[in-house]
């Protein structure tokens, strides 16, 4: 009965609940790193851009590379999240539309109703197996399947993270080959006063 939609759209597959449970439910910790819900930006795409190459250079300083770094989870949280759906407000209100319905047997929406944002899902007395989460564009935004919940990435969330990863990856390669370039060059000068005093 699961429907996935974009192929090139990233699905976060996780455990990502919090404490409180609606029916068999559990609620969802949103300020998880895969799970991300629509928040204002932190700042101009301009500043975002300065701070992405800022962290990637000093990750590369520190030995690490993207997830590795607390500083890059936050940083594409943010950057992300500026894009998100509105995740939270969609999944409540799915869950509350749910829950609300008495009806015991699997329900299917027609296409309007997936494109305003409705929910698809199957119900057995007051456990939900699986239901599906769609914003106002149609896109599926989130699952929930047995209590493990999959968050997928939208065309604007997807585009954003992948500019991200560009700029990133460019700084941080950059910074290893000024790092390397530093060390070789040191390295050289060691090799040349070691052949003169030889």
């Amino acid at each position: 009965m699961m429907r996935v939609g974009n192929d090139k759209s990233l699905a976060q597959s996780r455990l990502l609940s919090g404490t409180e449970k609606r029916g068999n439910v559990s609620s969802l910790d949103y300020t998880d790193f895969h799970f991300n819900t629509k928040t204002a930006p932190a700042m101009s795409d301009d500043k975002y851009n300065t701070a992405i190459i800022e962290q990637a250079k000093k990750d590369q300083a520190a030995g690490k590379f993207q997830s590795d770094s607390a500083g890059y989870r936050n940083l594409v949280k943010s950057y992300v999240s500026a894009v998100s759906p509105d995740r939270k407000s969609i999944i409540s209100q799915g869950l509350r539309a749910i829950y609300k319905n008495t009806r015991q047997d699997p329900q299917t929406f027609n296409l309007l109703d997936y494109m305003f944002g409705s929910v698809k899902y199957s119900k057995e007395a007051d456990d939900v197996s699986y239901a599906e989460f769609y914003d106002s564009n149609g896109e599926m935004v989130a699952s929930c399947s047995n209590g493990r919940w999959i968050s997928y990435g939208t065309k604007a969330e997807d585009a954003r993270e992948s500019h991200l990863w560009g700029v990133y990856n460019q700084a941080w390669n950059s910074a290893a080959r000024a790092s390397q370039g530093d060390q070789g060059a040191a390295n050289g000068n060691s090799a040349a006063s070691i052949d003169i005093l030889g």
